[in-house]
C-alpha cells in the first residue's frame, strides 16, 4: 500500500521537513554542550528534535575568526553521525566570509545539514553563498538565510524562490534597529514583537514568502530567556498566529518549550491519525469521518499533523509509526 508521503502531493507536501527548534550557540563550552544536550534528547524522543547551530557570526572574537572557524569545523566532525548541526557563517560582505566557508564547507559539508548566511539582502546574496559553497566542493550544502532589514522583508518572496534556500529566519533584533528609533524597544521585547504593526508584517511577509515556494520559516528570538511563560506565549503564538513551523532558541531552558508549543496535542493526533489511516485504507478515495467529508486536500494537512508529531517526538499509534520507520 502506497505511503501517503509519495501520495499527498502538492507544494505543503513536497516542502523542506526540518525540527522545529534552531538551538544557537557560539561559546566553545556552550557549543559542546547543546551537541551533548541533542545527543541525550534524540535518546529521549527517538528522533532528532533540534538541530544545533554553532555560531562564527556573534561567537567568534575579533580579531579570532580563523580560529574560532576551525574550533566550529572540529566540533562539527566529532559530533555523532546521528547529529544535525549547522553553522552560522559571517555575512557575505564581511572580511571572513569566504575564509569561513572555506574552512568550515571546506572540510565538514557531508557532516552538515545546513549553513545559515545572517543579513541576506538580496538574491545576489544568496548567489554569492551558493558560489562561496561550490568553490568549497560543498555544491550540495543547503542554505538557511536570515532576514534581517526592511529591503531584505521586500525581497522575501524572491529570496524564498532560490532553490538552494531551504529557510528564512527572521531577525528581530537588527530589524528593529534597521528602523532608527522608529519601532520601540518594546517591539523586541516576547510580548511586543507580536503587536507591533511594522514587526508584526515583518514577520507574516516572511511566513507567507516561504509557505509559497516550499521552504521552512523559522521564528525570531526571545530574549527573555529565564521566562519559560513568555518563551511558551510567544512560541505558541508564531505557531499558531504567524505561521511559523520552527523557531530559534539562544539558551537550553528554550528547547522544550518550542517544542512543546510547536507540537500538535494529543486529540489532534488521534484525530489525524484515524483520518489517515482511513483515508490510506480507502486507497485516498474521499471518505466520512464523524460526519464531515474528507478527501486528498485535507488528509495532506492530517498528514502534516502526524509529521510535525513525529517531529517533535510525540507518542503515535503503532500502525501510525510505521510509516516513520526507514
Amino acid at each position: 500500500m502506497s505511503h501517503p508521503r509519495d501520495v499527498l502531493l502538492g507544494a505543503q507536501a513536497s516542502g523542506v521537513s526540518l525540527p522545529v527548534c534552531d538551538h544557537y550557540s557560539g561559546v566553545e563550552a556552550r557549543m559542546r554542550k547543546s551537541l551533548q544536550l541533542q545527543a541525550e534528547m534524540t535518546q529521549e524522543f527517538g528522533t532528532c528534535v533540534f538541530d544545533v547551530t554553532l555560531d562564527c557570526e556573534d561567537g567568534a572574537p575579533v580579531g579570532g575568526e580563523a580560529e574560532h572557524a576551525a574550533l566550529v569545523t572540529e566540533l562539527a566532525l566529532s559530533a555523532a553521525p546521528e547529529a544535525r548541526v549547522a553553522v552560522r557563517v559571517h555575512p557575505v560582505d564581511h572580511p571572513s566570509f569566504q575564509a569561513d566557508i572555506a574552512t568550515i564547507a571546506g572540510k565538514a559539508a557531508n557532516r552538515l545539514t545546513h549553513i545559515m548566511v545572517p543579513k541576506v539582502e538580496s538574491v545576489a546574496d544568496v548567489q554569492l553563498a551558493e558560489q562561496a559553497l561550490a568553490q568549497a566542493g560543498a555544491k550540495d550544502l543547503a542554505l538557511h538565510v536570515l532576514i534581517e532589514s526592511p529591503a531584505a522583508v521586500h525581497r522575501a518572496f524572491d529570496i524564498a524562490a532560490h532553490p538552494r534556500v531551504q529557510s528564512l529566519s527572521f531577525g528581530l533584533m537588527d530589524f528593529v534597529s534597521a528602523h532608527g528609533g522608529a519601532i520601540p524597544a518594546h517591539g523586541m521585547g516576547a510580548q511586543g514583537q507580536f503587536t507591533h504593526p511594522l514587526v508584526v508584517r515583518a514577520k507574516l511577509e516572511i511566513a507567507s514568502a516561504c509557505h509559497a515556494h516550499g521552504k521552512v520559516p523559522s521564528h525570531c528570538v526571545v530574549t527573555e530567556f529565564n521566562d519559560t511563560a513568555a518563551m511558551r506565549a510567544a512560541a505558541q503564538r508564531a505557531a499558531h498566529e504567524f505561521g511559523y513551523t520552527r523557531m530559534w532558541s539562544i539558551h537550553p531552558a528554550q528547547i522544550r518549550p518550542i517544542l512543546e508549543a510547536m507540537a500538535p496535542d494529543a486529540a489532534a493526533i488521534e484525530v489525524a491519525s484515524e483520518i489517515v489511516l482511513a483515508a490510506r485504507a480507502a486507497q485516498w478515495a474521499p471518505i466520512s469521518h464523524k460526519g464531515q467529508l474528507h478527501d486528498r486536500a485535507s488528509y495532506r494537512f492530517f498528514w502534516q499533523v502526524l509529521e510535525r508529531a513525529h517531529s517533535t517526538g510525540c507518542s503515535l499509534p503503532a500502525e501510525v509509526q510505521l510509516f516513520f520507520k526507514d
